[in-house]
């Protein structure tokens, strides 16, 4: 009689729920530095923000307010006409036009000659590629100004350019001209270097398949993998875009036509000897950083992972 309730006893314990599971109780030193961290992040967001809330309450106060000591932060009268006036100032929808052309103009040359140069550094193989990457890698360490003086002697001695002969000499070349304005800037190391990560990070099996069906290399470029890199295009795009659009020095350099000036040069037309148009100012630079925003808001996604996936390789 006690063996077999102590068989139903075992068989009841073995049939029976297995216990609740015990909940996770985290250490307060965790809890405590998660919380540290997003202060810390939320108070970071809010100082990048604050210019660019000064810049649009600037744009809309008088100049009277303007001048005020101690300076206003809300203004007194919210004057919109502002940037009706600032675009009745200057042809600024011909400057818009002439920054959106190069803008587009150097990110189609970028994304088209970057990626394939970035492929070819990443899946072809060929003597000296190695020697070729290092040298894209040294220019990334080559500050942007530094190369102003040399770019400006190429543009004005190009030959067979803007009266000048074969030699280069006796006219202006580039200068003052579209081909000035596109062509210099129309690619980067630095894009080279990120597609060519991103080409690293895809599977080797794919291109063999391909290779196994007959594609020859320009095809398993085109249709197998630049289709997977999304957040490259993206990434390299957005980039492109945005340093193309808020392009100051190289405009002004080479440009003398007002046909020819771009949004940012354009915007010193309010920047006067002695006195400067704060007022329209502001207006002006809010509405050219209005595409930019909007581009970022739409391309965020891809932006971020192209960010985060470039270094997998």
């Amino acid at each position: 009689m006690g063996i077999t309730t102590l068989r139903a006893a075992a068989i009841d314990d073995n049939n029976a729920a297995p216990p609740p599971p015990k909940r996770r109780h985290y250490p307060r030193a965790k809890m405590r530095n998660s919380i540290l961290l997003n202060t810390f992040l939320i108070l970071g967001s809010l100082f990048m923000l604050i210019p660019f809330i000064w810049m649009i309450l600037t744009s809309v106060k008088s100049p009277a307010e303007l001048a005020q000591f101690p300076p206003t932060f809300l203004p007194q009268e919210w004057l919109w006409s502002n940037y009706a006036d600032a675009l009745k100032a200057a042809p600024f929808d011909l400057y818009f036009r002439n920054s959106l052309i190069i803008s587009i103009g150097h990110t189609a040359i970028t994304l088209a000659l970057g990626s394939m140069a970035g492929y070819a550094l990443a899946r072809v193989y060929f003597r000296g590629r190695e020697v070729v990457f290092l040298a894209f890698v040294a220019m990334l360490m080559i500050p942007t100004y530094t190369k102003i003086v040399p770019q400006f002697l190429i543009v004005k001695f190009m030959p067979l350019f803007g009266g000048n002969d074969i030699f280069g000499q006796g006219g202006i070349g580039w200068l003052n001209s579209w081909w000035a304005l596109i062509i210099p800037g129309g690619l980067s190391a630095a894009a080279i270097f990120l597609f060519r990560q991103f080409y690293l990070s895809l599977p080797g099996e794919l291109e063999e398949a391909a290779r196994l069906d007959g594609l020859g290399e320009f095809r398993i470029f085109a249709q197998i993998y630049t289709p997977l890199i999304k957040p490259a295009i993206a990434t390299v795009g957005l980039l492109t875009f945005q340093e193309s659009w808020n392009n100051f020095l190289w405009p002004l350099l080479v440009t003398t036509s007002n046909d020819l000036r771009v949004i940012q040069v354009g915007l010193a037309v309010f920047q006067q000897l002695d006195n400067t148009l704060w007022a329209y100012l502001m207006a002006g630079t809010t509405m050219a950083t209005v595409p930019m925003v909007l581009l970022f808001i739409f391309a965020q996604k891809y932006f971020i992972q192209g960010f985060t996936n470039a270094g997998i390789k």
